[in-house]
């Protein structure tokens, strides 16, 4: 059937998967905004459909609960994961950027190097986690299917095939990945549910976990502490993809309705529950016929200890396709942030720097300090951090009616000075102080028993609530700060500001910075704005 000349058109836009991608993080031009929110939903999804969420599936089993509490707990947590996250997709569509450069309007054109720094470690962490729980399942499952050995030189041929592979898909950039994602989302969730087959005639959907009837006073009391950790586990999965939606979404046009593409975000959270599922009831199975490997937190052992010979060739596989999904999802932003913190780096430059040392780090976090059960931990408290500059990003776009200066945010990036978000040199200390207070409150809440315990952790009988007070803390002193100390009146465009105050405009004209300017002398350093806060 031949194209009619929009599709023609269309499709002489579209550069081809091989071809590298050269955007940086400069505004995506309108022409080649092509995407869909069908395409951010392939990227949310596919990101997140691997074993590192089953092995997340599977901490409420290991927790103690009752599989039906720990269905409710996983639904609550992805739930309220999704709604604190679907926001975050407006910003790519929006400006045309990704979403740490957005975070200039509100943090300042300096400020923003904390949502760059957020969505480094988050990258490092989850790329991290994707290789190593993906290169095990596959080497485990390939030692039951063939009689391949486990042991540190196959488990490192595998992070190495998953690193270089990675690696590679996030040099060619967004195309690519877009289409190694729409391949990854339909054959992984296939594969997962192909093992209601492989585990339906074990599962037990009345499991009773250590909570019921007979448990003592002592066990009983743990039983909320288990429920809220669950969920809490369950709601960081969607609130880390926050930092790095603009990556994906950008591409889609500014005029699309910004209900579907946030509609694209949640749904994408909500299809996860596929593989949080299977970890459930394969945890559950495993805490029945083969706890040994719970009590020791090897989920993935147990997963092939008590799986059919006939599904360890769907392991590997599913092993393969998810962690190809999940650490490009990480590592493709990080190489395109890192470009725009030092604009000396290409963005495939940047990418294969910052893909050389998380390889590395894989390696040597695994066999020299064996560091895998530290860096979920580390996962947690990044995203403890994480929550409050996003709900700042969130509450920020509504009281800017989603207006932004293109140029403004491009200020960092080209090395000048000034403009609609220069604020105090740089800084908007409002938002840098609520943050700040707020991801240090949060810190001060988390109790991960055996691993991170802060001040306050045992404060609520040891329930963890971190994440619930960084998100609430940030929400009602931003929005208090803003009525208090109001923003320039610049800062919001010509309609004004919805629901808070407006102070004085700037009107702080964009220069090239003296710093960077060859020769810049005495008079250079005049034209350089001034800020009489």
């Amino acid at each position: 059937m031949p194209l009619t000349e929009t599709e023609a058109a269309l499709s002489a836009t579209i550069p081809p998967v091989t071809r590298v991608e050269q955007h940086g993080i400069e505004p995506i031009p309108g022409p080649e905004r092509t995407s869909r929110p069908l395409d951010l939903f392939r990227l949310s999804f596919g990101g997140a459909n691997t074993f590192a969420t089953v092995v997340l599936g599977s901490f409420p089993i290991i927790f103690g609960l009752s599989f039906r509490d720990a269905v409710l707990a996983t639904l609550l947590g992805v739930i309220a994961g999704a709604l604190v996250l679907a926001p975050m997709a407006v910003f790519g569509p929006t400006n045309g950027t990704n979403n740490a450069v957005s975070s200039s309007a509100h943090l300042g054109v300096h400020g923003r190097v904390v949502g760059s720094f957020l969505s480094l470690l988050t990258a490092f962490a989850f790329f991290s986690i994707s290789v190593w729980s993906s290169g095990d399942a596959l080497v485990g499952g390939a030692n039951r299917l063939v009689g391949l050995p486990n042991n540190v030189f196959t488990l490192s041929a595998a992070y190495a095939v998953f690193a270089v592979l990675i690696l590679t898909v996030c040099i060619y950039g967004y195309r690519f990945m877009l289409w190694v994602n729409k391949i990854a989302v339909v054959a992984a969730s296939a594969l997962f549910l192909l093992g209601i087959f492989a585990f339906a005639g074990a599962f037990d959907p009345s499991y009773a976990g250590i909570f019921g009837p007979g448990a003592d006073a002592e066990t009983a009391a743990l039983f909320w502490p288990s429920f809220i950790g669950a969920a809490l586990i369950a709601m960081s999965n969607p609130i880390s993809f926050g930092a790095f939606l603009g990556d994906w979404s950008r591409y889609i046009p500014k005029e699309t309705p910004k209900i579907k593409v946030m509609g694209a975000a949640f749904l994408a959270q909500m299809a996860t529950l596929v593989p949080f599922f299977f970890g459930l009831v394969t945890a559950s199975i495993v805490a029945v016929q083969a706890p040994v490997f719970l009590e020791n937190s090897d989920y993935v052992g147990g997963l092939l200890e008590i799986a059919p010979a006939w599904y360890f060739l769907p392991v590997c596989l599913i092993a393969l396709i998810g962690g190809m999904s999940t650490g490009t999802t990480a590592l493709y932003g990080t190489g395109l942030d890192f470009s725009s913190v030092f604009p000396r780096f290409s963005r495939v430059q940047a990418t294969i720097f910052i893909g050389t040392l998380a390889i590395i780090f894989i390696f040597v976090g695994r066999f020299a300090f064996n560091v895998v059960q530290s860096i979920s931990t580390f996962a947690v408290l990044i995203i403890t951090c994480t929550a409050p500059w996003m709900i700042i990003m969130i509450i920020g776009f509504v009281t800017r009616r989603g207006w932004y200066d293109s140029d403004s945010l491009q200020v960092f990036n080209r090395r000048q000075v000034g403009g609609l978000y220069w604020f105090n040199n740089g800084w908007n200390w409002r938002a840098m102080g609520v943050w700040a207070v707020s991801a240090a409150t949060g810190l001060m809440f988390v109790n991960l028993p055996g691993q991170f315990v802060g001040p306050l952790g045992n404060l609520a009988a040891g329930v963890d609530l971190s994440i619930p007070v960084s998100l609430g803390l940030a929400a009602v002193l931003y929005l208090l700060v803003l009525v208090i100390f109001p923003e320039p009146a610049d800062a919001y465009g010509p309609q004004g500001p919805r629901f808070v105050r407006v102070g004085a405009a700037r009107n702080s004209p964009i220069t090239a910075d003296p710093k960077h300017t060859p020769n810049a002398g005495p008079a250079a350093a005049e034209t350089a704005p001034t800020n009489a806060f």
